[in-house]
């Protein structure tokens, strides 16, 4: 029985879901589920949580992420990436001193739009499927925070070359969207701008270093050997290790004692097993989320 977690480099036209998908029929576990989705045409890091690590993935999309971008100024379009329809293009006049100064009143806490091209729901329709009607309808900003946004020097290995696209690297909380960030940049230089390649390099802690591509685990011999321990997705939190008698308790999802300060915690047993993720307070644990097989 399949337990733990693949980090996949996605390939570019595929959907997160197709991903999961394919690892279903290679792994033969229906139970998998991914922490993240990426556009069809975005690439890099997604985790595949499969078995009984899939009741880790609400955590991981609740992670910081970290991307590279391409952004092509002087054009606007509908989904505002490259694959959308183009709506407008417009001259450009930005060195990259005006852009790196355009840059600084987005860094930190920010509003986003949500683009209409996603899968957010609007009384019960997602937006994409309003946009592909020709509808728009207004979206509420969220508050996005971006800790790290840096214009790179060269551009990273396989992104598009051309006049007019800088490549910026991203580091970003849940819910932001990478193109609308390229667009409301290049509204704000007044030249229009849309996003044309996007690389996830980071996420829930997973990395481009960890990462497989689904050929190499389609040949594997043993494609479970490729599996990560789900434990690595809650790295950010101490351990503590409990003995034999308060296993029972902690297995069964009770209370138990533990010598650990207050906070969250990643328990183990005394086999050094994974047991959950649990939160002490006063010398007492207990469970957020139990990851041993039943």
């Amino acid at each position: 029985m399949a337990n733990g977690v693949l980090i996949i480099d996605k390939p570019s036209d595929w959907t997160s879901m197709d991903v999961c998908a394919k690892i279903r029929g290679i792994l033969h576990e229906k139970r998998v589920g991914h922490g993240g989705t990426l556009d069809p045409m975005a690439t890099g890091v997604l985790p595949v949580f499969v078995g009984r690590a899939t009741r880790a993935v609400e955590f991981a999309m609740d992670g910081k992420k970290e991307y590279l971008a391409a952004l092509k100024l002087g054009v606007i379009t509908n989904t505002q990436d490259t694959t959308g329809e183009v709506v407008e293009t417009r001259p450009v006049k930005v060195d990259r001193d005006k852009l790196e100064a355009a840059l600084a009143p987005f860094r930190g806490e920010i509003a986003q739009v949500p683009p209409m091209y996603s899968a957010i729901k609007v009384k019960g329709k997602k937006l994409y499927q309003l946009a592909r009607a020709g509808q728009e309808v207004e979206r509420p900003a969220r508050t996005v925070t971006i800790d790290g946004l840096e214009l790179l020097e060269t551009a990273p290995e396989g992104f598009p070359a051309e006049e007019h696209m800088w490549y910026l690297r991203i580091n970003c909380s849940k819910g932001t969207y990478v193109r609308t960030l390229c667009h409301d940049i290049g509204q704000a230089l007044g030249c229009g701008g849309c996003m044309a390649a996007l690389r996830r390099t980071r996420v829930a802690g997973y990395t481009l270093a960890q990462a497989v591509t689904l050929e190499k685990l389609q040949a594997a011999p043993e494609p479970e050997a490729l599996l990560a321990p789900v434990d690595g997705c809650f790295e950010a939190y101490p351990a503590v290790s409990v003995g034999a008698d308060v296993l029972k308790k902690a297995r069964n999802g009770s209370p138990f004692p533990c010598p650990a300060k207050d906070g969250r915690w990643r328990v183990y047993g005394p086999e050094g097993e994974f047991l959950l993720l649990g939160q002490c307070a006063g010398g007492v644990m207990t469970t957020i989320k139990s990851f041993f097989e039943v």
